[in-house]
């Protein structure tokens, strides 16, 4: 039975990309995702019991999923759905699932193939739910984007999430010469400008062969490295400051500057910029990094960030990126001391625990006459009435064991901070 891959392929075979035209239609050209098909995999499970589960295709651009999506289905004896997430709404899905339930009450299953899932909003994700729980249809979903991020809980929770990766120099090696196969030829570069392309694709098949239709449209052949550099000029960074590579890179930046390595949180910095990320959502997060990651080891951060921030607003781009780089260095080399995170985090958990407690009753004022003869505010000290200006009373609620949440490193301010502590801590047990 053709499906709706095949129809179309048939019908624009004349205007077809080589991509489209080597696209695998069996597992045996499938390459680069060898750890999906291993022994008793899942996928290799579902086609020998010729029963589909739902399933999400979580990778890169590239990658394989739609191609895995069809191989899947040519796989089995189900009818196959496919539309795209950017051009789909609740209706166009509805009348998928009608048509869907006719052919089950004719014992034929069906699959629902959603290109780019992620784009739906969670409206259009619930609509499919029903018909996925009883079984009217098989979702296969295709995905550049972390599920648990874009998808509805509802929704991962019926279904399988099989991630698939970059594809490999040994993958990308099978491609590069099913297309030279192809296209009859088996001079298109030579060795180093072949390492400088499988560089450069970045484990995208389908970029790849893009660039061998365009080398062989062009007649260009036996190119060494700067001549096909020269062809295809150069190709963008892949970074989608809406996507999973948003969270990977900011993540990247984070642990370079708490890592104190400057050079690499430069380079984090510049990726992110180049791909087009929001300068104040960097702020963001270096406003973060001053108190989470070096706080009071330099009580300074905090401040200096925020003026760059400023600064950047005023001057804006390209100037500003300026700021931004100098705020990246003065973190990257700061005293680091995540005490103030774990103090916060620390007190939270007892907090939580200890919710329902009272202030001790002599911290709480008494501005009434009822409220003092009931004891409040009675035995307070007015620390600055003491010539230390420290009373050492306790101002935790009673029966809740005093905690030091605080534990300051012996690193920068902190150093001086650690011995006021101790300080303090001696002038207590010389009053008590």
């Amino acid at each position: 039975m053709k499906n709706l891959f095949d129809l179309h392929k048939e019908k624009n075979s004349d205007i077809q990309t080589l991509s489209e035209k080597l696209r695998p239609m069996n597992f045996d050209e499938f390459f680069g995702q060898d750890h999906l098909f291993k022994h008793n995999s899942f996928i290799s499970k579902m086609i020998n019991a010729n029963k589909l589960y739902s399933i999400i295709l979580w990778g890169p651009p590239g990658s394989g999923k739609t191609t895995l999506a069809r191989i899947i289905c040519n796989s089995s004896d189900y009818d196959f759905y496919k539309v795209s997430a950017i051009h789909t709404g609740i209706s166009e899905i509805k009348k998928i699932i009608e048509s869907a339930e006719i052919k089950l009450s004719n014992k034929v299953r069906s699959v629902l193939f959603i290109d780019e899932i992620h784009r739906l909003n969670r409206s259009q994700q619930d609509s499919f739910l029903g018909a996925i729980e009883e079984g009217v249809i098989t979702l296969i979903g295709a995905t550049t984007e972390n599920p648990s991020f874009v998808l509805n809980n509802a929704l991962i929770s019926r279904c399988n999430v099989l991630r698939l990766n970059n594809i490999d120099r040994e993958g990308l090696e099978k491609i590069y010469f099913r297309a030279q196969k192809f296209l009859s030829s088996s001079n298109f570069l030579n060795a180093e400008a072949k390492d400088t392309l499988f560089n450069l694709v970045d484990g995208d098949a389908r970029f790849l062969l893009n660039i061998i239709e365009m080398i062989h449209v062009n007649g260009s052949y036996g190119l060494d490295r700067n001549s096909l550099l020269e062809l295809i000029s150069s190709r963008p960074l892949r970074y989608d400051k809406l996507g999973q590579e948003h969270y990977n890179l900011i993540s990247a930046l984070h642990k370079s500057i708490r890592g104190s390595d400057i050079d690499a949180s430069l380079y984090w910095l510049s990726r992110m910029l180049i791909g087009g990320e929001d300068p104040l959502y960097i702020f963001r997060r270096l406003l973060r990094i001053a108190s989470e990651d070096v706080g009071l080891a330099d009580p300074s951060a905090l401040g200096h960030i925020v003026s760059a921030k400023e600064a950047y607003e005023s001057v804006g781009l390209p100037e500003g990126e300026i700021f931004l780089a100098q705020s990246v260095i003065f973190l990257s080399i700061a005293d680091k001391s995540n005490a103030v995170y774990l103090a916060q985090k620390l007190a939270n958990e007892i907090a939580k625990k200890h919710g329902s407690k009272s202030p001790p009753k002599h911290i709480i004022n008494a501005p009434n006459k009822f409220m003092k003869e009931l004891g409040y505010g009675e035995g307070y000290v007015y620390d600055h009435s003491l010539e230390s200006n420290y009373s050492g009373q306790n101002y935790f609620p009673d029966n809740v064991e005093k905690k030091s949440f605080y534990i300051p490193k012996s690193l920068g301010f902190e150093k001086k901070i650690k011995e006021k502590l101790l300080k303090l801590k001696k002038l207590k047990e010389d009053k008590f």
